[in-house]
Order: structure tokens, then sequence, then C-alpha cells
């Protein structure tokens, strides 16, 4: 049987509801006939929102009832929990970091050694993470300070070591990836690295906190926990295994 909605969203000269578009094509991938209705200027939109008593375009109908706009579609169409039963608990940005990271590492060891695996690999997958993660705290360092004083031991007590921080990463990470400084690299790695493990660790597993992770930036709704102490873990790692490289060269 042919399913029919009905989609009311803004397609003007200079602005393309992006909602709308994806409303659309929700609808679409859900084996519907889509009546597409374009509202083609911003008088045309108010006229519509004043006559259903809504706020915002796009909204769609189904069966001659009103779903709304895109979230609530979602929702109607089982591909979201309602906002209230959402848990706001979210790995996608660390499993989407680490997952490029990898591909990264493979990819640059392939075209400097002509294998896909190696300890190079393993080398630089972990750098590229440091550097990733460095990227997505200095995104917004004002936020990602604010939380990383929720818990790290060293920033409490200085606070300007929390706008360091992600600087200290970054700079540890490219040089790894580079091979050089080590002299530099090792003990920024190796001191940031400890500091956070001992600080996540006290936080988590001492005090028995619930507190949100700022290993990927201040909006992060990762979990304090596992993942900011792996975080750290590989930046200890990393400068153990680049000391014994460097004493055994």
């Amino acid at each position: 049987m042919s399913k029919t909605a009905k989609l009311y969203r803004m397609v003007m000269e200079q602005h393309i509801c992006p909602y709308g578009l994806k409303s659309k094509y929700l609808l679409e991938r859900q084996g519907f006939t889509v009546e597409d209705h374009h509202l083609t200027t911003r008088a045309e939109t108010d006229a519509f929102k004043a006559e259903h008593d809504v706020a915002t375009t796009p909204q769609t109908f189904i069966d001659g009832e009103r779903i709304g706009g895109y979230d609530q579609l979602r929702v109607a169409l089982g591909k979201d929990k309602p906002e209230d039963e959402r848990s706001d608990t979210s790995y996608q940005p660390v499993i989407a970091l680490f997952t490029m990271t990898l591909l990264m590492a493979l990819a640059a060891a392939f075209v400097a050694t002509g294998t896909w695996f190696s300890i190079l690999t393993v080398e630089w997958f972990v750098a590229f993470s440091m550097c990733g993660l460095a990227y997505l705290k200095l995104r917004d360092i004002e936020s990602f300070s604010t939380m990383f004083l929720n818990y790290d031991l060293l920033a409490r007590r200085w606070v300007r070591y929390s706008y360091l921080y992600p600087f200290g990463e970054a700079l540890a990470g490219v040089l790894m990836i580079a091979g050089v400084a080590m002299w530099l690299a090792i003990p920024v790695a190796l001191f940031i690295g400890t500091i956070g493990a001992v600080s996540v660790f006290y936080a988590v597993y001492i005090q028995k906190r619930e507190l949100k992770c700022a290993c990927v930036g201040g909006d992060s709704n990762v979990p304090l926990g596992f993942i900011s102490l792996t975080e750290n873990i590989f930046m200890i790692g990393m400068a153990l295994w680049m000391s014994y490289k460097l004493f055994t060269a």
C-alpha cells in the first residue's frame, strides 16, 4: 500500500532549509511518496506558521496528522527515542576519531614502508590520535578548560595548565609523527599522560564521580572513565616506547 506524506519546507532563492531536505530524504527512504510543498517567500512561510500554529519549518503531515519538524519526524519513524528517554552518553566522536586515525596510520605506514601494519603503524596511530584529540580540545579551549577543571588535579591548582594541556598534547603528537626532538616530546607526553591518568582514576574510581570527559572537547557527551584513561595510557606508553627506542638505538 502506497504511503503518502505532505512536507512543507522553505525553498527560497538564497535559502533552502537543510532540515527540509533531510525530512524529504528520510521520508523517501521509508517508502513514502512525498507531496513536497515549497514555501518560497518569507511571507508565505509566516502565513503557514500562523495557520498551523507552529514556530518552525519544515513540517510533515502523515494521514492528515501533523508530525512536526525533522526531530519529531525521526522519532515518529522510530529513528530516535523521545528526548526525555534519550541518553546523553555518546561514544560516536571517539569511535569516529580513532577509526580515522587508524586508517590514516595504516595508509601512511604503507606509503612509507610498503607494509600496512608494523610498529610504525602503531606509533603513528597513537601520534595521529593525540593530534586529533588536541584539535578537538582546541576548537573551543574555553569550554575544554572548564570541563577539564572538574577533575584534573594539576589544573585545579594551576588553572593555566587547563589551557596549556591541548598544546602540549599536540606538540608531542606532531614531534612523534616526525620522529624529531624526542628529548622534548617524551617528557611532555609522559608528564601530561601521567597527571591525566592519576586524575581520571582518582575522580572515577576513588571518588566515584559521574562526569563528562573533556578528552574530545568541551562539548563532549563521552563519560569520564575508560576513554580518557586510555588516552592518557596511550601517551604514557608512547613516551616509554620512544624512550626505549632512543636509548637502544
